[in-house]
């Protein structure tokens, strides 16, 4: 639920802005097909910092999450297969994402309510930022991916100066653990038994 969660409230919910935070601003840049081409992939959820409740809470629930993102390019959506492991069990969710291009925004609808968020493209491909509601101070807030399960020192460093830049303290983010995962041994599971299968008589 990170990023839809997040999109949604992470995990799926408000997406992004397109922004190379050297980050003395965090302002919105259209999405371009290059764009929607470096997001496409696997994806870890990383770390969090929310001020909304919902959000928030949401996120805290996520013991480990990755997902997949496969954009269409003459949609402008982003289909989502995010695996995502709360309580101990993993759960699957597969939504699509709209792109709204010119502001630089992802959104997602929950029922009747579109989650919407920033896409901010730090300096490493190998990440991404999704911000939300950074003019609402009781309500803002900043989520961190990357293409492995683990945070490097440069994306540690870019993921607290957006943090700060967003209005936000250090103090605010959490980190997921991923010796918690389900979902990535569950999946490993299935391959081999989907092997074993495939080769017997």
């Amino acid at each position: 639920m990170a990023l839809l969660g997040a999109l949604a409230v992470l995990s799926l919910l408000p997406f992004l802005e397109a922004h190379n935070p050297a980050l003395t601003n965090l302002t919105a840049i259209p999405i371009t097909n290059a764009t929607l081409e470096r997001l496409s992939g696997r994806w870890f959820f990383l770390g969090s910092a929310f001020r909304n409740p919902v959000y928030k809470q949401s996120a805290e629930a996520i013991q480990a999450e990755f997902f997949d993102l496969d954009p269409n390019l003459t949609e402008d959506t982003i289909l989502i297969r995010e695996y995502q492991t709360m309580e101990h069990r993993c759960i699957l969710n597969i939504t699509n994402l709209r792109v709204q291009r010119d502001n630089g925004t992802l959104s997602k609808f929950e029922g009747n309510t579109e989650h919407l968020a920033l896409l901010l493209l730090p300096r490493d491909p190998d990440s991404f930022m999704l911000a939300f509601s950074l003019e609402d101070e009781q309500n803002r807030g900043i989520s961190f991916y990357g293409h492995k399960p683990y945070i490097t020192l440069e994306q540690l460093k870019e993921f607290e100066d957006a943090t700060t830049a967003a209005g936000l303290c250090k103090t605010e983010i959490t980190y997921v653990d991923w010796k918690k995962d389900r979902c990535m041994q569950q999946m490993q599971k299935q391959q081999e038994q989907d092997r074993k299968k495939a080769v017997e008589p």
